[in-house]
């Protein structure tokens, strides 16, 4: 029964409850895997890519079947997987035509054990739906990949149960090094990586002291240039919309606001409102469009922290008629790439997404690498990108 389970779920045939198991966990599979390749190694094998009475498995090929069809020894194929320049150019082709002939796959794990490296990068985001983390995601893959390393991916939703999870199953697969978005505002969850000597990269993230390395924007910047966008466009009244204040971007793109009020609060009468929303989502930026329209004096123009909150206000403004940059002015944040194709399309604060990424990957690939490294700070200037949806107040 339980190896009708294990396979069952292998194949994907049936899930937990179609096999009236209620939790299987990671262990207990491991467990049993090993057992069954136990089994499977004391009876006699087929050749290579030959079926079993089950069509849907394979006998795995072996570093010995390489040898055996490019009639070398078991020694010599190891080489030419890991030190092909110490082969003579003739026998290692004959060994990579053997290679992809028999379709052989390198242990990856027992070459990992033997050199003492994986080759294996850990990156933890806090929310890999938002376009912005994606973006930085293939920023690092970018010039990680260039180093032959392969990345794990893990999103944490802005848990710290989550990211510890993430963070430690990384550590157990022995990942050189991690780049993170960190869930709480101070690094005390991260503490362990520093202590055990796991290279860290914080990702839009500062580091409180010169304990990481970081890759940052003026999230401040940021917010002063969006609100004083508005100003000088003609608005005087403005609500933001903004996030929890324990995500370091919130509480920095807000002091941007309130910076860029107070400039212009010496030549003209500005008010400046907040609403605050209890994540960075569509949804709570189209829940939000209510309060908006509810305040008295009715505000002529919304920045919002984020692309994904002016979205969402976008979509409810447009169920309830009302007409953007007509009656309510809207500016954005992040500059996601879907901005430029609403209509309007959205004016934004650009973060260079990509750059971030491959700058982190670079400040890894050092610390790694460099036994005189020394951890820095990467900052990078935002950008405003002017469109449709916030024309001059009428």
């Amino acid at each position: 029964m339980e190896r009708f389970i294990y396979r069952s779920l292998l194949d994907g045939t049936h899930s937990f409850s179609d096999c009236g198991v209620d939790r299987v966990t990671v262990q207990s599979l491991a467990r049993y895997t090993a057992r069954c390749e136990t089994e499977t190694s004391m009876t006699p094998k087929r050749r290579a890519n030959t079926p079993t009475s089950d069509s849907r498995r394979w006998v795995p090929v072996t570093i010995r079947d390489v040898a055996k069809m490019a009639r070398v020894s078991t020694g010599t194929v190891s080489n030419v997987l890991n030190r092909p320049d110490i082969v003579a150019e003739d026998t290692r082709q004959r060994v990579l035509e053997a290679v992809e002939s028999t379709g052989f796959i390198r242990n990856t794990q027992a070459y990992q054990l033997r050199g003492g490296r994986s080759h294996t990068v850990g990156v933890v985001v806090l929310d890999v739906s938002n376009p912005f983390f994606t973006e930085m995601f293939r920023g690092a893959e970018s010039r990680l990949q260039i180093e032959g390393y392969v990345l794990m991916l893990g999103s944490t939703d802005d848990s710290i149960e989550r990211e510890a999870n993430f963070v430690r199953a990384m550590e157990e697969h022995r990942v050189e090094g991690v780049l993170i978005t960190p869930a709480a505002a101070d690094l005390v969850s991260l503490s362990g990586l520093k202590t055990r000597g796991v290279p860290t990269v914080l990702l839009d993230r500062k580091a409180t002291a010169d304990e990481f390395c970081s890759v940052t924007v003026d999230d401040v910047r940021g917010g002063e240039l969006a609100a004083r966008h508005l100003f000088d466009t003609g608005h005087t009244n403005v609500v933001f919309i903004n996030g929890p204040t324990t995500i370091r971007q919130c509480r920095d793109r807000r002091q941007g606001v309130r910076k860029a009020a107070r400039a212009v609060a010496k030549v003209v009468n500005v008010e400046v409102g907040e609403l605050s929303v209890a994540a960075l989502t569509v949804r709570h930026g189209e829940e939000v469009v209510d309060r908006i329209m509810s305040m008295s004096p009715r505000p002529t123009a919304v920045m919002c922290a984020n692309d994904l909150l002016a979205l969402g206000v976008l979509r409810g403004l447009a169920v309830r008629g009302v007409r953007v940059p007509d009656d309510l002015a809207v500016v954005g944040y992040d500059d996601l790439i879907f901005g430029s194709m609403l209509s309007p399309a959205l004016t934004s604060v650009r973060q260079p997404a990509f750059e971030l990424g491959v700058a982190a990957a670079q400040l890894l690939l050092d610390e790694v690498n460099n036994p005189e490294h020394r951890h820095r700070e990467v900052r990078f200037e935002p950008e405003l990108v002017v469109r449709a949806s916030s024309s001059p107040a009428h």
